[in-house]
C-alpha cells in the first residue's frame, strides 16, 4: 500500500474498507536496515479487535533476535554513522522522517486502526500528525544540546560535555502504537543513540513502517531496529540485555516494576517509565461553565475507548452541582461517544484491544454494581459489532472512594463520579491513590486553583481544561505512575550522559 488520501472529508467507510481488504502489511522484523524473518521462524497471530478476524501472522522475535538487534545497534553506534553525524545532518534526517510520516499518513492510520481498533478519524487528526510533530520537535533540539565551561582556576580548563548513552531499548504500549513509538524513539535518536524498539505484540505493524521510513529518510542501517515479540520473552531480553544502556518503557505499573528489576539484575541500565493512572477531574461549585466541564469529563474518560493512562476516571463533583452534573453527563455522553466500526470516519469509539481486555472491563462493571454504585449509560451494542471486543460507555455515580472501581485502573470506558463537600476533601481523595499521573481542576477562584495545584500529587495538572499541552510539556507522573518524562527538552537530555573534561594548562 502506498500513500493514501488523508483528507477526512473525502473519505467514507467504503474507502477505508477497500484499503483494509487490500492491505499487505509487513510482518517481519527490522534489523540492520532490512526486514528479516525471526531467527527461530516463529509466528504469532495479529487480530483485528473490531472483527475478531486475522490481520496477519507476524514474525515472533525472541531473545536471539533481540541480541541480533542490539548487536546491530551497538555496531552502528560505535561506527559513528549516526552518533557522530553532524548535528545539522541528523536534524535533516528527522525532518525528512516527519515529512514521510505525513506522506504515509493514511497507511499509518490504517495499520493502527486495524491493530487496536482506534477510530480512523482520531488517528488522522491526532496520532499521526502528532507523531510527525514529535520527530520535528526533537529534530529541532539536536543542535540545542549544550555543555558548559565552568569558572575555575586560571591554570585549568574544565568542560562538561554531553554524549549519547549508546543503545536505547524502547518498549511501547498498544493504546497509542505510532505516537508512543515516536515519543520514545525520536528523543533517543536526537541525542545520537541507536535504538531497538519492541512494540506491544497487540499492535506491532506501524512500528515496522516507521523503521523503514527512517531508512528512507537517510538514517544509517542499524540505528533504528524493530523486534516484534512477546513481553515475557523479547521484552524481558531487551530490558535484561547487558549491552543496552537505557530502557524507556510505557505500560502497566506491574510491568514497570519488572523493568527496574531486570535493569538491576543486568547492567544497572537507566530506566524511565510512564505507567498507570487513576486521574481525578475535580469540578467545584464555582466552575465558570458546567457544560464545558461536563464535555471535558466525558472526553477525559471515553476518548480512545478509555484506554489511556491519563484517563480521568475519577470525577469528583461538588455536592452543590452534583445532581446537575450527573444529569448533564448522562444526557451528553451518548451524543459524543457511540461504539462503531473504527474504519468509519463517523465513529467516535472503537473496540477494546483484546478479548481479554474486554472481559477485564466487563468484570469491573460487575464489581461496580456489586459494590453498590449506581450504573448509567451502558447500552446494548449494535448486532454488527457483536464479533468485536466492544464495551459501551459506562458511568457509575453515587460511588465512594473506597470502591474498587474508584481505586483500581480499569483502562476502559468506565467513569466513576463521586460527590465532594469541600476543596480539602477533594484534595484528600485525589491524593489517596498509588498513582499520580494527571489531575484536572475546575474553578473560577485563582487562589483555590493555585492551592490545589500545589497540593495535588500528580505530574501533570490541568486547570479549567484537561489533557491540553504541546511538545514543551513534560509528560509523566508521581508515585507509581512512573519516573522520568516523555516529550519536552528534558527527555533529550535524559538520553545523554555528562563527561567532565579537566585540562591542566601548566
Amino acid at each position: 500500500m502506498s500513500e493514501s488520501n488523508t483528507n477526512v472529508e473525502d473519505q467514507d467507510l467504503s474507502y477505508w474498507s477497500k484499503l483494509a481488504a487490500n492491505l499487505k502489511p509487513e510482518t517481519r522484523l527490522y534489523i540492520a536496515g532490512k526486514f528479516v524473518d525471526a531467527h527461530e521462524g516463529g509466528r504469532f497471530t495479529n487480530v483485528n479487535p473490531a472483527t475478531d478476524q486475522l490481520i496477519a501472522e507476524m514474525s515472533l522475535g525472541t531473545a536471539k533476535d533481540i541480541d541480533l538487534a542490539v548487536t546491530s545497534a551497538r555496531a552502528a553506534y560505535r561506527s559513528g554513522s549516526w552518533s557522530k553525524m553532524a548535528p545539522r545532518d541528523r536534524m535533516s534526517v528527522l525532518y525528512r522522517m516527519a515529512d514521510l510520516i505525513e506522506k504515509h499518513a493514511g497507511e499509518l492510520a490504517l495499520l493502527d486502526c486495524l491493530d487496536m481498533g482506534k477510530p480512523i478519524t482520531s488517528l488522522l487528526t491526532g496520532d499521526v500528525p502528532f507523531a510527525a510533530l514529535t520527530f520535528r520537535y526533537f529534530g529541532e533540539t539536536i543542535d540545542k544540546i549544550e555543555g558548559a565551561v565552568t569558572n575555575t582556576s586560571t591554570d585549568a580548563l574544565h568542560m562538561i560535555v554531553r554524549e549519547p548513552l549508546g543503545v536505547v531499548g524502547c518498549i511501547t504500549p498498544w493504546n497509542y502504537p505510532l505516537m508512543m513509538a515516536a515519543w520514545k524513539v525520536a528523543p533517543a535518536l536526537a541525542a545520537g543513540n541507536s535504538v531497538v524498539l519492541k512494540p506491544a505484540e497487540q499492535s506491532p505493524m506501524s512500528a515496522l513502517l516507521l523503521a523503514r521510513l527512517f531508512t528512507e529518510a537517510g538514517g544509517p542501517d542499524g540505528v533504528f531496529n524493530v523486534v516484534n515479540g512477546f513481553g515475557e520473552d523479547a521484552g524481558r531480553a531487551l530490558a535484561s540485555h547487558m549491552d543496552v544502556d537505557k530502557i524507556s518503557f510505557t505500560g502497566s505499573t506491574e510491568v514497570g516494576r519488572l523493568m527496574m528489576i531486570y535493569a538491576g539484575q543486568s547492567n544497572m541500565k537507566r530506566v524511565t517509565t510512564e505507567l498507570g493512572g487513576k486521574s481525578p477531574q475535580i469540578i467545584l461549585d464555582d466552575v465558570a461553565d458546567i457544560d464545558v466541564a461536563v464535555d471535558y469529563a466525558i472526553h477525559g474518560i471515553y476518548a480512545n475507548q478509555g484506554e489511556v493512562c491519563s484517563a480521568s476516571s475519577r470525577i469528583l463533583v461538588h455536592e452543590k452541582i452534583y445532581d446537575q452534573f450527573v444529569e448533564k453527563f448522562i444526557k451528553r455522553a451518548p451524543e459524543l461517544y457511540q461504539p462503531g466500526n473504527p474504519l468509519d470516519p463517523q465513529t467516535t469509539m472503537g473496540p477494546l484491544v483484546t478479548r481479554e481486555q474486554q472481559r477485564r472491563v466487563q468484570e469491573y462493571i460487575s464489581i461496580g454494581n456489586t459494590e453498590g454504585a449506581k450504573q448509567a449509560l451502558a447500552a446494548s451494542l449494535a448486532p454488527e459489532l457483536s464479533a468485536g471486543y466492544f464495551v459501551a460507555p459506562t458511568l457509575f455515580f453515587d460511588a465512594n472512594p473506597n470502591m474498587r472501581i474508584a481505586r483500581e485502573e480499569i483502562f476502559g470506558p468506565v467513569a466513576t463520579i463521586m460527590p465532594i463537600k469541600s476543596v480539602d476533601e477533594a484534595i484528600q481523595i485525589a491524593n489517596d491513590s498509588i498513582y499520580g499521573l494527571g489531575a484536572g481542576i475546575w474553578t473560577s477562584n485563582l487562589t483555590t486553583a493555585h492551592r490545589m495545584v500545589k497540593e495535588i500529587e500528580a505530574g501533570m495538572v490541568w486547570v479549567n481544561c484537561y489533557d491540553h499541552g504541546d511538545m514543551t510539556q513534560p509528560w509523566g507522573g508521581y508515585k507509581q505512575s512512573g519516573q522520568g518524562r516523555d516529550k519536552c527538552f528534558e527527555t533529550v537530555l535524559a538520553h545523554t550522559q555528562t563527561k567532565s573534561v579537566w585540562i591542566h594548562l601548566g
